[in-house]
Parts: structure tokens; sequence; C-alpha cells
């Protein structure tokens, strides 16, 4: 029961984080959807961090890992808002952008699991 509270609790708290972080950087970029692409990034690097530690021997208890990979950034990344936005630019001609979207969203939420894991095996191996 007390892992189920932890993983609604890190939902509740995702979300809140990802509306206020997306509407915070989306304020200053008006066509490219910077804030959906920020929290993917940022839940990405976070969920590569939590994943290897927990690999390379970090004890986190499951309590915490839930609320952190399951709730938190579970709530937090937007993969669905990515993809309609996304849809969204390609519908009203912005094909250049979409693309430019697809190819960030992808390729810096990778290397944000790879940073994650240099910074976990740094700490941890």
């Amino acid at each position: 029961m007390n892992e189920l509270f932890a993983i609604g609790l890190g939902g509740f708290l995702g979300a809140i984080a990802r509306y206020g972080l997306s509407r915070c950087v989306d304020q200053y970029v008006s066509q490219f959807p910077l804030g959906t692409l920020s929290v993917n990034v940022i839940g990405s690097l976070i969920l590569g961090f939590i994943g290897y530690s927990i690999i390379y021997g970090k004890n986190i208890s499951p309590e915490l890992r839930g609320f952190i990979s399951i709730g938190f950034i579970g709530a937090f990344t937007t993969m669905s808002t990515f993809a309609f936005e996304t849809t969204r630019l390609w519908d009203v001609g912005h094909h250049w952008i979409s693309m430019v979207n697809i190819a960030a969203n992808v390729f810096l939420c990778l290397l944000a699991i790879v940073v994650g894991k240099v910074i976990a095996v740094a700490m941890f191996r």
C-alpha cells in the first residue's frame, strides 16, 4: 500500500512539474514545442540516472523507485503530447519544424539516458 501511495504522490507532483515547466519554457518560444522537449529530456535524464543507479548496485527502496520512476517520471514526461504537437505542426504546414521536433526529442532523450547512466556509473560503480 505504501508503494501505491508513493506512485500516486509521484504522479501528482510529476504532473504539476510538467505543467509548470512546460508553461514557463513555452512562453519564450512561439512555434517550437520546447516545453515538451524540455520535460522529455529532463525526464529521460532522471530515469536514466535512477535505472542505471539500480543496475550498478544502488539500493533504492521500492517506494522511492515507484515514486520517481513510475509516478513522477510517468506523469512528467509527455510522449503523447509530443506526438500530438508534432502532428499539429505537420498539419499546419510546419513540416521542417515537425521533423526537427522528432529528431530533437529522439536524439536528446537518448543522449539524456546515456548522461544519466554516466552519472550513475561515476557515483555508484
